[in-house]
């Protein structure tokens, strides 16, 4: 059985234009329910937590390593640090830890 890769990709294309022409059609005034409004706020942060936190316990050789960069991450970002210097911090972290540890 041979299967025909231009239909994958028209049904792949079709799927990703309904989902982006859907809610412009179906909704036309402005959405005023507060719930869903935070709902669809915390969506795009929600969905890069799903994809990044697993990539960050596997991309280490070291598990624990992974793990002691996003805690550090986390409390230099709580404390007020940038993106920049958090992600430093990050890269350091692993950096040393998998000195040590490997």
């Amino acid at each position: 059985m041979t299967h025909n890769i231009y239909i994958y990709i028209a049904i792949m294309g079709g799927i990703t234009y309904a989902i982006r022409v859907l809610p412009l059609t179906l909704i036309r005034r402005q959405i005023k329910n507060r719930f869903l409004k935070s709902f669809l706020y915390y969506v795009p942060y929600v969905t890069l937590a799903v994809m990044t936190f697993p990539a960050i316990m596997e991309a280490t050789q070291s598990p624990v390593a992974g793990v002691a960069a996003l805690l550090a991450g986390m409390l230099a970002a709580w404390l007020g640090a940038g993106l920049f210097p958090v992600s430093v911090l990050c890269c350091a972290v692993v950096f040393i830890l998998e000195l040590f540890l490997v």
